[in-house]
């Protein structure tokens, strides 16, 4: 039997429940972590716990923008009794809106969830996290491309992308690393979600043509450079943003 690189760690991810979430969270599972998830929806969070096999994996119903619901998570953690060596902050939200009308409410709600609670989200996790535990935030190439309808979405990721400059800065003297990691077009039912069910074929194929190696990624992908963050492999690195996008923003 393979010993994982996490083996007898305690993890954390928020939006853990389908898409770059789900599979940060199997992957940190896989490499022997006991992994807490937390998402709005119970159906997937289920599902999620049935993915990833329930001895693995605790779930706790909430949505980061809720200061009670961040406590409770916290708690669950905290009852576990071995503090906390990995977090990937990872939950977010998008809309489509160009400048001319985009709305307080697409604003609002961008801004709270994936800025204001991703900092409550790691925040709250101070108390818990063990020396030599590692942050890993979801940023996203949004921030560097400037994409049409997406500079709202693209402004949260930049804040992030601050986020993780800043705390790293602020926590190496407690042994803890920060680290961003970049998607770029990455194939999640969020496509669906942004797009519609009708509209998504052609967005994908679209966005698809915009990338060096001819396709989407996949959330797996993703994954996988999160568990490199959360390991030691990666002890040296700290502040870094790693942009796992097909050569997107890099040819």
């Amino acid at each position: 039997m393979r010993m994982g690189q996490l083996e007898g760690k305690t993890a954390v991810v928020t939006g853990g429940g389908t898409g770059i979430g789900l599979a940060g969270a199997v992957r940190l599972a896989d490499e022997g972590a006991h992994v807490f998830i937390t998402g709005r929806r119970k159906t997937e969070l289920d599902a999620a716990v049935e993915t990833i096999g329930a001895a693995g994996v605790t779930a706790v119903v909430g949505d980061i923008t809720d200061s009670a619901d961040l406590d409770r998570l916290y708690d669950a953690v905290r009852a576990r009794g071995r503090g906390l060596d990995v977090l990937f902050a990872n939950a977010g939200t998008a809309s489509l809106a160009t400048l001319e009308h985009v709305t307080e409410e697409q604003v609002d709600q961008a801004f709270a969830v994936n800025v204001r609670g991703t900092l409550f989200t790691v925040q709250k996790s101070l108390p818990l996290l063990n020396e030599g535990a590692s942050v890993i935030l979801n940023a996203s190439t949004a921030a560097d491309n400037g994409t049409e309808a997406f500079s709202v979405y693209a402004a949260t990721k930049a804040a992030v992308r601050s986020f993780a400059r800043g705390w790293a800065n602020e926590l190496a003297g407690r042994g803890v690393r920060v680290n961003a990691v970049s998607p770029g077009p990455v194939d999640t039912p969020g496509i669906t979600d942004l797009f519609g069910e009708e509209n998504a074929p052609a967005v994908r194929e679209q966005l698809a043509g915009g990338i060096a190696l001819g396709r989407m990624g996949r959330p797996e992908e993703v994954a996988a450079l999160v568990a490199f963050l959360a390991s030691d492999q990666s002890s040296f690195m700290l502040g870094a943003n790693l942009y796992v996008d097909g050569g997107e923003n890099q040819i």
